[in-house]
């Protein structure tokens, strides 16, 4: 195997091609970047969170070294409902680098080199290795993993220079040679902001931001926090901000013209902001320190590419910020992807066989959107060469699979970010059950351990006593009997409660016990959302021939077909949801089916 790239989605599909036992090279432009963090120091958020707990539940990396790196834990929308509470963790980011350098370093199977990929070698329609500006590397599968690498560059003001971060070269003969192969790319933007020396912040009249009392560790093999937990804080920017930004819009790659690529809508920069979104008098910041062994704060919320001066003016013009000293400016960078519904749901290209591409490459944007691209890669590379069937998760499995069909059959015009909403059954795709629906998946790929796989097991027969406990054990309550069941559907009370209360069943992991105030409380919901997973599941198991030739129906438009014919779709589910497919096609194309069946 060789792996191109050493970000987040690299590190994933390296380490999941070694562990699953194939001899797998990776090859980087620096070895000394590996698993760095190009934009803000942290992991999670909404629906990131999310996407961490599925990596881990399937036996990836990225949990477990947030867990070992983490400075700061919260758990966002805690006071709404189970199914869109997420995890987030500030992280410290050179200790983050360094657990993953040394871990791919120490790892059986995996070697890594310094090298620049110009072309990949194919012949008839099948990658068969690389050429490096040094050499060529022959093997049976390839990922690509460039992150924001390829073809990069680098917008400051009105000056633009090839980069795929800055002070790191970008990779521009691999794109011209996708180019070359047939892939359709396109053109990407993203930006960070500006670092800000801790010691010159006046830290006095701004808003303290504390992780949680009880943190919640991203990995479900964590058991306890080694690192010392301390505070982010809170500003705002204001008129003389805004007007400062305003007056120099002409300087703005973004607005001069110069920057023609589709930027982040969910992480807008602070320019973007102001003329966006005029009516707000201020927009928060938040200053986010990158480490407890450097002086590097991320003011999360200002990522810009306005020139330097103008962004010395802005910043200096913050409350907390007036004397601030900029260790590095904020930058945008412009990145090609290509097109992802030119892949399969393993992330193979439909172009080129052996070929996975995984990570910002795919249009997407955020560390653990790359992480789980990189993971599915891993696999289905090493399923390939075994000559298995692809592992694929559909929509009602997970936030990776919901992530992955979304590029493969919809596509992306924006860089993609994950978000609770984007799930239909998110009441039962949660954080906090990933392990019970992934793990065993997982241990069966050979990527979870016994000893990991058996705590999953454990959990889940805890959940099913508990339930089975509280439907027979009954008390007095208002002067009537009712089970403890019936006492937990009440919204007042929790499980807490009845622990006070009562005496629970022992030997019930909490895990377990929190498993089962989400089942009581969510019950008749639960219910009606699985009858609708029922029913996804009737079209995913209609299966699609891959030589389907939709040329030859009748009574489907020509645009259908054509669409038909591009995606390739695997079943009549993942049909359904390509864009422009109507529900009468679908009905045709299942009675066509049925009859070619008999």
């Amino acid at each position: 195997m060789i792996v191109i790239g050493a970000g987040h989605a690299g590190i994933e599909a390296g380490l999941a091609c070694a562990r699953l036992g194939a001899k797998t090279l990776m090859l980087t432009l620096d070895i000394n970047s590996i698993g760095r963090m190009s934009c803000n120091p942290a992991i999670g958020g909404v629906g990131k969170g999310q996407l961490v707990k599925d990596i881990d539940a399937l036996g990836g990396q990225m949990g477990k070294a947030a867990d070992a790196c983490a400075i700061q834990f919260r758990i966002l929308n805690s006071s709404k409902g189970a199914a869109v509470q997420s995890s987030r963790a500030q992280i410290d980011m050179r200790k983050y680098s360094r657990y993953m350098r040394k871990l791919l370093q120490k790892q059986k199977n995996l070697v890594i080199k310094d090298a620049e990929v110009k072309r990949l070698i194919v012949k008839d329609g099948k990658v068969l290795g690389v050429v490096t500006e040094k050499e060529e590397i022959r093997a049976s599968c390839v990922i690509i993993c460039p992150g924001t690498f390829l073809d990069g560059l680098i917008h400051i003001g009105l000056k633009h220079f090839s980069g795929g971060r800055i002070n790191e070269r970008a990779s521009v003969g691999l794109a011209d040679n996708l180019k070359e192969l047939g892939f359709n790319l396109l053109r990407f933007k993203t930006g960070t902001c500006p670092r800000l020396d801790k010691k010159t912040i006046n830290y006095l009249n701004l808003i303290r931001q504390d992780g949680d009392k009880t943190p919640k560790l991203f990995s479900f093999s964590s058991s306890r926090i080694k690192q010392k937990q301390i505070p982010c804080y809170i500003t705002y920017t204001n008129k003389k901000t805004h007007e400062i930004i305003r007056n120099n819009l002409d300087r703005s790659p973004l607005y001069s013209g110069i920057i023609k690529a589709t930027g982040v809508r969910y992480c807008p920069s602070i320019e973007d902001k102001i003329v966006k979104f005029a009516d707000k008098e201020r927009h928060q910041i938040f200053l986010e320190p990158e480490g407890l062994d450097v002086n590097d704060v991320y003011p999360n919320g200002i990522s810009t590419s306005l020139p330097e001066d103008a962004q010395l003016k802005l910043i200096h013009s913050i409350e907390g910020l007036e004397n601030a000293k900029v260790i590095r400016f904020g930058y945008g960078i412009e990145h090609s992807v290509v097109d992802s519904t030119q892949l399969y749901p393993s992330l193979e290209t439909k172009l080129i066989k052996n070929l996975y591409l995984a990570g910002q490459i795919n249009g997407t944007t955020g560390y653990e959107e790359a992480a789980s691209q990189g993971l599915i890669a891993g696999i289905n590379a090493v399923l390939r060469v075994n000559n298995k069937e692809p592992f694929i998760l559909d929509r009602a499995s997970s936030y990776i699979g919901v992530l992955v069909d979304d590029l493969t059959t919809k596509g992306t015009s924006e860089p993609y970010r994950m978000f609770t909403s984007r799930l239909e059954y998110r009441l039962i795709i949660r954080e906090d059950n990933a392990d019970l629906r992934l793990r065993k998946m997982g241990f069966d790929l050979g990527l979870v351990s016994r000893r990991d796989y058996r705590k999953t097991e454990k959990k889940a027969e805890g959940i099913k006593d508990g339930l089975a406990f509280l439907k027979k054990t009954r008390v007095k309550a208002d002067n009537r009997p009712v089970t403890l069941e019936d006492l937990l559907k009440r919204p007042e009370v929790r499980i807490k409660d009845l622990k006070m209360m009562h005496k629970l069943k022992p030997g019930i992991p909490e895990s377990a016990w929190q498993q089962v105030q989400i089942e009581v409380k969510y019950a008749g919901f639960i219910q009606r959302q699985l009858k609708d997973v029922e029913r996804f599941k009737h079209l995913e198991k209609i299966k699609l021939p891959a030589d389907f030739d939709y040329s030859k129906l009748s009574g489907i438009s020509r645009e259908i077909k054509e669409k038909l014919l591009k995606f390739k779709p695997l079943n009549l589910g993942q049909a359904s949801r390509i864009s422009g497919v109507t529900p009468a096609a679908v009905s045709l194309l299942m009675v066509y089916l049925r009859r070619a069946n008999g």
